[in-house]
């Protein structure tokens, strides 16, 4: 069945997943905020920044008017960064605040306040909404490809992840549904933070087995924030948690894995933001996740480097040796 759905952000994650919904079949509407970079990408036909080459279907059309944007539809998925999630949502509510449902696409924490954004979206509602969120290891220019990809959908209410999943769903792409909202969102943030340890080890020459040994104690990080959140380590050790974290720890498609090579090379984060040219949320959730752990008392030491060398001038290899130096315990 056709559906009229709404993208809001158009970055390259948003953008692909819009025009995963439009080759699916759907009527689906892609909001961006800059009014001339929408005028342009419709009329070259595709995202030449984030995604070039690759042409939008037909029945994707493209907005600036946030208003129209959420009105139009009556599915909603926001894929904006985190920085822009609770002013986003916030807007959603002003506009329509009797709407049923929202899902979003979204990997972080909310800066400066730490709160999962599902806590963001409960604040701003008065009454409650269905949400979803959609995470795992997914790069969007092989989604926009149509590559095999696999990922979850967590959601509150059960016939909404599976409306989700039905839309998303196709030959290429496999949605799994889930009810750990909280797992998902810690895996989907987290990750991208140990993905910048991982790309410093690399930049600064070591070899596998560091990359290794820092994806697999990242885990277990992971695996001990979420548990005190109350997520289900099943989760972390799912597509949303191992998978994300292989993907973006091991492959030059991350920006936060090509922010940690920089790093480790000798850059400033200015000069690998330069490069990137993306908004790397693995910058901003390491200091949020590492003021969350210290508030849980959870114990997150390769977060804290991250922390350290990104906020604290630490260099990078000092980092590394605190994290060798530190006292030996049992696994």
């Amino acid at each position: 069945m056709t559906q009229s759905i709404t993208v809001l952000g158009a970055g390259s994650w948003g953008t692909a997943l819009a025009i995963l919904l439009a080759k699916n079949g759907h009527e689906v509407l892609l909001w961006g905020r800059n009014k001339e970079k929408m005028s342009a990408m419709q009329q070259a036909g595709e995202n030449s920044i984030f995604l070039p080459g690759i042409a939008f279907p037909e029945k994707l059309k493209l907005s600036s008017d946030f208003e129209q944007a959420v009105l139009q539809s009556n599915v909603l998925l926001v894929v904006v960064p985190s920085h822009a999630f609770r002013d986003t949502v916030l807007r959603i509510q002003t506009i329509n605040p009797q709407i049923q449902n929202i899902s979003w696409a979204t990997k972080g924490l909310e800066p400066d306040t730490h709160q999962l954004l599902h806590e963001v979206v409960d604040e701003i509602f008065q009454t409650p909404v269905k949400q979803a969120v959609i995470s795992g290891p997914t790069f969007a220019t092989e989604v926009a490809n149509g590559l095999p990809t696999a990922l979850t959908i967590a959601a509150n209410d059960s016939n909404y992840a599976q409306q989700l999943s039905t839309l998303l769903c196709n030959a290429t792409l496999r949605p799994y549904v889930s009810k750990d909202i909280i797992g998902l969102e810690i895996g989907g943030a987290a990750k991208n933070v140990m993905a910048i340890a991982a790309g410093i080890a690399d930049g600064l020459g070591y070899g596998a087995n560091t990359r290794s040994a820092l994806i697999t104690r990242g885990l277990n990080e992971i695996s001990q924030l979420s548990q005190k959140l109350g997520a289900e380590n099943q989760t972390i050790m799912g597509l949303s948690g191992l998978g994300d974290l292989l993907l973006t720890c091991t492959d030059n498609q991350s920006r936060n894995r090509r922010m940690g090579l920089a790093i480790g090379e000798g850059k400033t984060i200015e000069q690998a933001e330069e490069e990137i040219q993306q908004v790397v949320e693995g910058v901003q959730a390491a200091k949020q996740i590492y003021s969350l752990a210290h508030e849980l008392k959870v114990e997150m030491p390769i977060v804290e480097q991250v922390y350290q060398v990104l906020y604290q001038g630490l260099a990078p290899q000092k980092a590394v040796q605190n994290l060798l130096t530190r006292d030996y315990r049992s696994e």
